[in-house]
C-alpha cells in the first residue's frame, strides 16, 4: 500500500480516482430535471444490510420502501466508504472517501475546511434542515455546517432515539409550510445493537429481533415520505441510503466497524425524483457519489452523479483496527463483479456468484489495472492525530460507549507483522466489551478481559494503558506500575504512556514527580486535554492559583465545562482577584443550574466589586429569598441599596446590624456608606 504521509485530495490522486470512472453500461438519466428545483429528501438508514430491505430482502416485508422502489432507481451494489456511522455519513456529505475528508471512524471531528452538502445547497437557496437519531452525529463532530436547523437532541439525555420520535420531530418541522426549497436529512439509527424493537415487530420477528428493528425503522419511512411528498410544494427528490451493515456473525463479526465484507459494506442505495426512471443497476457504486446527485438536482453540477453513469471502481476502507490497535490496514475495491481486499495479503471475491465471499479468488483472479492502482497508492492514515476518545468529555464518552462505539485512547504501535483484523475476529467481543467497561469505570470488570487481550496479542498498547489505568484507579500502585513497564516495552517513545503513567502520580501520593513529566506533555501537545487537566490540579496544590485558572480556561475551551467545574474556577477567580473571569464563570454556572445554583452571595459580591449594583441587588436578593437572615448577604444587600439610593437603605442597615455575627459586625462599624445613617 501507498505511504501514509501520502494525501488524498492532491492532484495526482484526483486523477487517479477520476480514471476510475467508465463508460456506462445502464444509465438512469432522462431529461433535465424542470425548474422549480425539486425539495430533497435525504434519508440515511444507519447498520442496515442491503439484504434486509427492499424487493429482494430475505425473511422480512418492507412496503413503503418497495412501494418507492417500483418508481425509483436502485442500486442493487451500492457500497459504503467505511462501516463506521460518522465517517460513512462525512464521505456522503462531502463526495470524498475518507481518507479525503479524513474521518477514518467515530469520535473525530470534521475540518472546518471540508465543504459540505448543506453549505452548498444554503448558499443556493434553499432551506436545509436535519433530523439525526444518535450522539455519533451530533453537532459537535462537524456535519451541522449549514443546516438552518440540526436536531440531534435525545429525550432525557439518552444517546440515541427511535424512528418514530425522530419522525415525529420532522414531521413537525414540516408542518411549517417551506417558502423555499427544502433539503431534510432524516437519519434512523434502529438496527443498532442491542436489537429490541417495538410491538408488533418485536412478536412478528422474535427469533430476528435485527429485522425487527429494520422493519420498525421501515415503517416509520413510509410515514416520512408520505409527509414530505405532501408537504413540500413542487417537484420532490428523494435519497434513501445506509451507512452500512451489520456483521451478524459472518466472517467473524457481530457488529461493524472492523471488517470490509459484504454483511458491512453492501448498503441499500435508492434514487427517486426528477431526472430519475424506474429501474436497477447492477453496476457497483459508492455512497459518497450521493454528494453529487443532491447537487445535480439542485442544479449546482452533474459530475460523479448517479443520475448519469453509474459504473466506476469503487474503494472502502477499515481502519478501526489499524489507528486503535496497529493492526494491518484493510482498503477494499469492487469493480464489476469483482471485489479485492489487501490487508497484509490479497483476498478477491465475485460477489454475484459468491455474496458470502466463501471462495477466494486470489490465486488466480486477474485484477485490472485502476484496482491494482488504488489497492497500491490508497493513502493509509497515520496514528499522529491525538486519539479519539482522548479529548472527549467524560459524558461524552459514555453516550458513544453506550451505543457500541468506543475508541481506542492511545496512539497504537505500527509494525509490518501486524496481525489481520480477519485472523482476530475472536477477540473482537472481548475488545468491545473491555473498552465499554473501561469507560463506564467499571475497571473490575475491565481488568481480567484487558489481561486477555494482551496474552493473545502482546503488542496492544491501547489494552497495555487501560490495563494499567484501570489499577491506577482502582489504587493498586504496584500493578499498575508493573502494566506501565509493560506498556513502555511495547512503545518506548510513546508520548500516551508518558502522559498516562504522568495522570496516575498525579492522582496519588507522589504526585510532585507527575510535574516534569506533565510540563514536558503539554509543552509538546498544548491540546492534549487529560494532561492539561491534571496539570491545571497540581498547580492549584502548588498555589500557582493564576497558572492553574488559565490551564482551566483551556481546559473548558477544549470542553463543555460542568457547573461544579464553573463553580470552581469562579472561586479560584475570585481568591485571584480576577473579577471578571469569576463573573463569567458563576454566570455560566447559573445558567446550567437554574434555580439549583447556590452561589449568588458570591456573585452579588462580584457584581458589587464591579459597579454592577442592580445586578448586585438581583443576586443578593436571590440569595436572601433563601437564607434571609444571613449575615454577608444582609451586609452587602445594605451596601448596595446605599449605592442605589433606596429609600429602605437605613432598615436594611438596621437588619444586617441586627443580624451580624462577629466578621459582619466589624465590616459594618467601618463601613463609611453607613455612618450617613
Amino acid at each position: 500500500m501507498g505511504s501514509a504521509e501520502w494525501p488524498l485530495g492532491r492532484a495526482h490522486f484526483c486523477l487517479l480516482l477520476s480514471a476510475f470512472y467508465l463508460l456506462s453500461c445502464g444509465k438512469a438519466r432522462v431529461p433535465e430535471p424542470p425548474a422549480p428545483r425539486p425539495s430533497i429528501l435525504f434519508v440515511t438508514l444507519d447498520t442496515t444490510r442491503a439484504d434486509a430491505i427492499g424487493p429482494e430482502a430475505v425473511g422480512i416485508v418492507t412496503p413503503s420502501y418497495n412501494a418507492l422502489a417500483a418508481r425509483g432507481w436502485r442500486f442493487r451494489q451500492a457500497y459504503a466508504t467505511v462501516p463506521q456511522t460518522l465517517p460513512s455519513h462525512a464521505s456522503m456529505m462531502t463526495g470524498l472517501y475518507p481518507a479525503g475528508h479524513g474521518l477514518h471512524e467515530n469520535a473525530r471531528y470534521l475540518a472546518e475546511n471540508r465543504p459540505l452538502l448543506a453549505e452548498q445547497l444554503r448558499a443556493a437557496g434553499y432551506r436545509t434542515a436535519a433530523f439525526v437519531s444518535a450522539f455519533a452525529l451530533a453537532r459537535r463532530f462537524g456535519l451541522a455546517r449549514g443546516f438552518d436547523s440540526y436536531d440531534d437532541d435525545a429525550p432525557d439525555g439518552r444517546a440515541e432515539r427511535s424512528a418514530r420520535e425522530t419522525t415525529d420531530r420532522a414531521l413537525a418541522f414540516l408542518d411549517k409550510e417551506p417558502r423555499r426549497p427544502l433539503f431534510l436529512w432524516v437519519h434512523y439509527y434502529d438496527p443498532h445493537y442491542p436489537y429490541e424493537p417495538p410491538e408488533p415487530f418485536r412478536t412478528q420477528y422474535a427469533a430476528k429481533p435485527y429485522l425487527g428493528e429494520v422493519a420498525a425503522m421501515e415503517q416509520q419511512l413510509g410515514r416520512l415520505v408520505q409527509a414530505f411528498e405532501q408537504k413540500c410544494a413542487g417537484p420532490v427528490a428523494i435519497v434513501i441510503v445506509g451507512d452500512h451493515g451489520e456483521g451478524l456473525g459472518e466472517h467473524g463479526e457481530a457488529q461493524h466497524g472492523n471488517l470490509l465484507y459484504q454483511a458491512t459494506m453492501h448498503v441499500p442505495l435508492l434514487l427517486v425524483g426528477p431526472g430519475i426512471a424506474p429501474g436497477v443497476s447492477d453496476a457497483p457504486v459508492s455512497t459518497r457519489r450521493v454528494f453529487h446527485t443532491i447537487l445535480d438536482w439542485a442544479g449546482l453540477g452533474a459530475a460523479n452523479s448517479l443520475r448519469g453513469s453509474d459504473q466506476e471502481v469503487v474503494l472502502g476502507e477499515a481502519m478501526k483496527p489499524f489507528l486503535d490497535f496497529g493492526w494491518q490496514p484493510q482498503v477494499m475495491t469492487v469493480e464489476g463483479r469483482q471485489k479485492a481486499i489487501t490487508s497484509g495479503r490479497l483476498e478477491v471475491y465475485d460477489v454475484v456468484a459468491d455474496p458470502a465471499e466463501r471462495n477466494d479468488l486470489a490465486a488466480s483472479a486477474a485484477l485490472s489495472r485502476p484496482v491494482r492502482a488504488a489497492l497500491h497508492d490508497y493513502p493509509i492514515p497515520t496514528p499522529d492525530a491525538a486519539p479519539a476518545m482522548d479529548n472527549l468529555p467524560e459524558d461524552e464518552r459514555k453516550k458513544l460507549a453506550s451505543l457500541g462505539y468506543v475508541s481506542a485512547g492511545s496512539r497504537p504501535v505500527v509494525r509490518k507483522d501486524a496481525p489481520r483484523a480477519a485472523d482476530m475476529t475472536h477477540l473482537l467481543d472481548t475488545l468491545d466489551k473491555a473498552s465499554a467497561f473501561f469507560v463506564r469505570e467499571q475497571y473490575v470488570q475491565a481488568i481480567p478481559l484487558l489481561e486477555k487481550i494482551l496474552a493473545e496479542d502482546p503488542h496492544n498498547l491501547d489494552a497495555a494503558l487501560r490495563l494499567a489505568t484501570a489499577h491506577s484507579s482502582l489504587g493498586h500502585d504496584e500493578q499498575a506500575v508493573a502494566a506501565f513497564k509493560k506498556a513502555e516495552a511495547i512503545a518506548p517513545d510513546s508520548q500516551d504512556v508518558r502522559t498516562y503513567l504522568a495522570l496516575h502520580f498525579a492522582r496519588g501520593k507522589q504526585w510532585e514527580r507527575a510535574v516534569p513529566m506533565l510540563e514536558r506533555i503539554v509543552a509538546e501537545n498544548p491540546d492534549r486535554l487529560p494532561a492539561v487537566e491534571a496539570l491545571a490540579v497540581i498547580r492549584e496544590r502548588q498555589g500557582r492559583i493564576e497558572e492553574a485558572i488559565g490551564l482551566r480556561q483551556k481546559v473548558y475551551g477544549m470542553r463543555a465545562a460542568t457547573a461544579a467545574e464553573l463553580v470552581q474556577l469562579g472561586r479560584l477567580a475570585m481568591d485571584a482577584g480576577q473579577t471578571a473571569t469569576a463573573i463569567d464563570s458563576f454566570e455560566k454556572a447559573r445558567a446550567l443550574q437554574g434555580a439549583g445554583f447556590g452561589h449568588d452571595l458570591e456573585l452579588g459580591v462580584l457584581y458589587l466589586a464591579s459597579g454592577r449594583f442592580p445586578e448586585a441587588r438581583d443576586a443578593l436578593d436571590r440569595m436572601l429569598a433563601l437564607h434571609p437572615a444571613d449575615p454577608m448577604a444582609l451586609f452587602k444587600r445594605a451596601q448596595v441599596s446605599v449605592l442605589l439610593h433606596e429609600p429602605d437603605q437605613a432598615a436594611r442597615i438596621e437588619t444586617a446590624r441586627q443580624h451580624a455575627d462577629a466578621t459582619t459586625r466589624v465590616l459594618i462599624a467601618r463601613e463609611r456608606l453607613f455612618q450617613a445613617q
